[in-house]
C-alpha cells in the first residue's frame, strides 16, 4: 500500500487519540454539537476544546457551521461511528 495513505491513516487515528477528542467524537455522533455543549461534557475551557476541535477538523473528521455567535459541529465521516462502536465492543469483551 501507498505509504502517503498509511501516513494519512495515521494522522488520523492520531487525531482520534485523546479521550477528550474521542468523547467529542462520541456525542458528535448523536448530532451536531455547539462549542457551549462540548465543554460541558468535557469539563475544560473553551481554549482548550477549540484546540482538540481544531485537531479533529485538520484531520478531516468533523466539519464547522458558524451560526450568529455559535460555532456547530458534526461528524463528518459518519463510518467512524461504526468503528467505534466495534472498538467498543473489543473493549467490553477485554473487561
Amino acid at each position: 500500500m501507498d505509504m502517503k495513505i498509511i501516513e494519512a491513516k495515521a494522522h488520523i487515528f492520531k487525531a482520534l487519540g485523546h479521550p477528550s477528542r474521542l468523547a467529542m467524537v462520541e456525542k458528535l455522533s448523536e448530532g451536531e454539537c455547539c462549542v457551549c455543549e462540548l465543554v460541558k461534557l468535557i469539563d475544560a475551557d473553551f481554549s482548550t476544546i477549540s484546540k482538540h476541535l481544531a485537531v479533529l477538523k485538520e484531520a478531516g473528521i468533523v466539519e464547522s457551521e458558524r451560526r450568529g455567535q455559535n460555532v456547530f459541529y458534526r461528524l463528518k465521516v459518519p463510518c467512524l461511528i461504526r468503528f467505534m462502536d466495534c472498538v467498543e465492543n473489543v473493549v467490553k469483551r477485554r473487561i
